[in-house]
């Protein structure tokens, strides 16, 4: 997906900073520093393992539930001479939460994986809005019954609820059935 978000910004040099343009117009691309490679298909994300020094691997699927961060992590987190930087948000029960937590080791395809890199979080850039922004998005919605609310902590998701009021508002649980 970053690739192509990446590649959307290309196409389109007006909706960067006038700095950035420019040197899309002068025949430099920012978004393609030197030695930066972009890889899509598995067998040269594969390639990517087999580095052993001098890389920095940039993964989608920041909780590491799925996708191939999870063979980086695999080949990786047990070298003490690597580092993971998490950024944005980890929810509970994540992978990415237990590192973050500071697990000994973690499962990864059935095996048990040592932790011994160093750990860094970069807190801040997550993607997801905010109460306030729900809270907004929800109040411009006319006509609709109920509000479900599925992702998020639980406490998080019980505090929104209370703001909620004179709705229905449900926290389902996995299997749970309603009528609409």
């Amino acid at each position: 997906m970053a690739i192509s978000a990446t590649e959307i910004f290309k196409r389109h040099s007006e909706c960067l900073s006038s700095e950035a343009a420019s040197m899309f117009w002068d025949g430099r691309d920012p978004l393609q520093p030197a030695n930066l490679h972009l890889v899509r298909e598995s067998a040269d994300s594969v390639a990517i393992n087999r580095v052993t020094g001098g890389a920095v691997i940039m993964a989608g699927s920041g909780m590491c539930t799925g996708g191939r961060i999870r063979h980086h992590l695999r080949h990786n987190i047990w070298r003490k001479e690597s580092a993971v930087v998490f950024v944005g948000y980890a929810a509970s029960g994540t992978i990415a939460r237990q590192i973050i937590d500071g697990a000994n080791s973690v499962r990864l395809f059935g095996e048990d994986i040592a932790v011994r890199s160093t750990i860094y979080t970069i807190n801040g850039f997550s993607a997801h809005a905010d109460q306030q922004e729900l809270l907004a998005w929800r109040s411009a919605i006319e006509g609709c019954e109920a509000t479900f609310l599925v992702h998020g902590e639980e406490p998080a998701m019980q505090a929104l609820a209370t703001l909620l009021p004179g709705q229905r508002v449900e926290l389902p649980r996995l299997g749970d059935m309603f009528d609409l």
